[in-house]
């Protein structure tokens, strides 16, 4: 990317907003039969992760967690919702996204936001951090 010459004032950091609609259009583009069954999934973006969940997982910066599902997993009886029961949420957080994009120029802001996405549909589906991470091992050949 040229910087001499570059018109820097009209540039702007990705808003709340725009990793909404990131993460809406990645969610649409899943494959079937996982977009039917994340179709309850409702998508939350916010700056960061609240000091308690943070604290919850023991970590210091709200830059350590780029996302979070919260709910009951269909593993976990949360195919049939029960009276009173809160919707299954993915929450995206913009500044530890960013933060991790501009550290890894090696993937677009639509790649990490689908991924993050993803993973944390994953605990939707009943997969543990452990698991998605052995499954992604498998997917990059680190067998």
């Amino acid at each position: 990317m040229a910087v001499s010459g570059t018109d820097w004032s009209e540039y702007r950091a990705p808003t709340l907003d725009d990793l909404e609609a990131l993460a809406s259009h990645a969610l649409a583009n899943l494959p079937e039969p996982f977009r039917s069954l994340a179709a309850d999934v409702t998508c939350s973006v916010a700056e960061y992760a609240e000091d308690d969940v943070l604290e919850g997982f023991g970590m210091e910066s709200p830059f350590e967690l780029m996302g979070l599902f919260h709910g009951i997993g269909l593993t976990e009886d949360g195919a049939v919702p029960q009276t009173g029961q809160m919707p299954n949420t993915v929450f995206l957080y913009r500044r530890a996204i960013l933060d991790y994009w501009a550290e890894h120029d090696d993937n677009t802001l639509g790649e990490i936001v689908t991924h993050v996405l993803i993973h944390e549909l994953g605990h939707h589906f009943g997969f543990s951090d452990e698991d998605m991470e052995a499954i992604e091992a498998a997917a990059d050949g680190e067998e």
